[in-house]
């Protein structure tokens, strides 16, 4: 059973648990409340490794956690839509007795709001709004709708705060929350089933890890004897069953300084620290480099092709990493402390025309433009190039030159260096 937290303010969570209800076969759901949206760090970093999927009641919260843990691959938030708006509009006729024409209104989009009132037939002559982001200071919004009520400007107020809506309710302003409607979070629930599902079936594909010692007859020449070599291998199995044991995966001895291990993809992924120190004391047991790749598969067959590709390109680098092939083919490597996902695939036959003519591999081309994506470099120069890639700047130079000439780069300008020597020249990709 996959464990969801829940992250919210109190009633939030309180609403969403009431309906998650009907899903607690499938998930089991956790409570996270808070005070302020800003203990939204806190709370995730202290209890990622016991979810599986965070569920946030709000946009500004998932915000907050996706840059906080890098990623919003396991994460969800509840999207409010009109029907919360007008919640709000219906409490307000109910309880006041009078439709409110004058009201301030905080909200993270002006378009949500606005699109949602220029569809009611009485639309209210006078709307007050506030936008709000992650460093918003609430007391700051709270002074925003008592400065206008004081002011006599508005006649009640709309917040998407907890905090926000029971300091006005006790200074005395007709306040309503924007909170997720039942519909809004049932809606939710049932889109992160599905999510729940998919990561169950990419947790149980077949995951492969192939391990080699490089330069294994170096190391067999310089033995000792044969014993001495066998006790070499003993202290290596010794690092890898401790592995595999990790993993609940098996072992095979191919030879030669070379071992595959058998598991599944989520084991694997969630284990991906201690895989990289395996690598590392291999390679201090050996003195010599250690190489590593993973495939993803969902067969062995598939997923033992993807690893041997993967420990392939990783003896390709000039600096050891770790390479992971997916089943669909797509990369995945460490280039300085980012990550960057690329194809070695293409279907667009225009851009293979040009690369074809300029000697360049799709795998060359799509790994530049994923680690341009992912560092958001809106420009790049040849040691940028080199540093995060590992190539010589003289590789460097000679692969961008070649985009240049198919037009699938450009010069746009030179930096001034500080030492001696010719500008830098910068460049972006068409």
């Amino acid at each position: 059973m996959y464990r969801i937290g829940v992250v919210g303010p109190h009633l939030s969570v309180g609403r969403i648990l009431d309906v998650a209800k009907e899903f607690e076969q499938m998930m089991e759901f956790i409570p996270y409340p808070y005070e302020s949206f800003k203990n939204t760090p806190e709370i995730v970093l202290e209890h990622d490794h016991h979810v599986d999927v965070w569920l946030f009641s709000a946009q500004i919260p998932y915000r907050i956690a996706r840059k906080t843990l890098g990623s919003d691959e396991n994460m969800m938030h509840i999207q409010h839509s009109e029907a919360s708006l007008y919640k709000c509009f219906l409490n307000m006729a109910c309880e006041l007795g009078t439709y409110m024409d004058r009201v301030s209104i905080d909200e993270i989009d002006t378009s949500d709001p606005e699109e949602a009132i220029s569809q009611l037939e009485n639309v209210p002559s006078q709307i007050y709004m506030k936008l709000y982001d992650e460093e918003t200071d609430l007391k700051e919004l709270l002074q925003f709708h008592l400065d206008l009520w004081n002011a006599g400007k508005t006649d009640g107020a709309i917040t998407c705060f907890q905090f926000v809506y029971q300091s006005l309710r006790e200074a005395g302003v007709p306040t309503y929350w924007i909170s997720p409607t039942r519909m809004e979070i049932r809606k939710t629930l049932r889109i992160l089933a599905e999510k729940v599902r998919t990561i169950y079936f990419k947790d149980t594909q077949i995951g492969v890890v192939i391990m080699e010692i490089e330069q294994f007859d170096k190391i067999a020449q310089k033995a000792k004897s044969p014993y001495h070599l066998q006790y070499q291998e003993l202290r290596w199995k010794e690092a890898l069953l401790r592995l595999c044991e990790k993993l609940d995966g098996s072992l095979l001895e191919k030879g030669y300084g070379r071992y595959v291990i058998f598991s599944s993809r989520g084991a694997i992924e969630r284990e991906l620290t201690m895989v990289q120190n395996t690598v590392f004391q291999l390679s201090l047991e050996s003195e010599t480099t250690a190489a590593v790749g993973i495939g993803f598969g969902e067969t062995v067959f598939a997923a033992e092709v993807n690893a041997r590709q993967a420990i392939q390109y990783s003896k390709e680098k000039a600096e050891r990493g770790m390479i992971i092939v997916q089943e669909n083919g797509t990369i995945s490597e460490s280039v300085g402390k980012e990550e960057i996902t690329y194809s070695f695939r293409m279907d667009d036959k225009d851009l293979l025309e040009k690369l074809k003519k300029g000697n360049i591999s799709v795998k060359t081309y799509n790994k530049i433009e994923a680690l341009i994506r992912r560092m958001a470099w809106s420009d790049f120069t040849i040691k940028d190039l080199a540093t995060h890639l590992y190539l010589d700047e003289r590789n460097a130079r000679r692969i961008v030159a070649m985009l240049c000439e198919v037009e699938l780069a450009e010069c746009i300008g030179e930096e001034s260096n500080s030492t001696r020597g010719r500008p830098s020249k910068i460049y972006r990709l068409v």
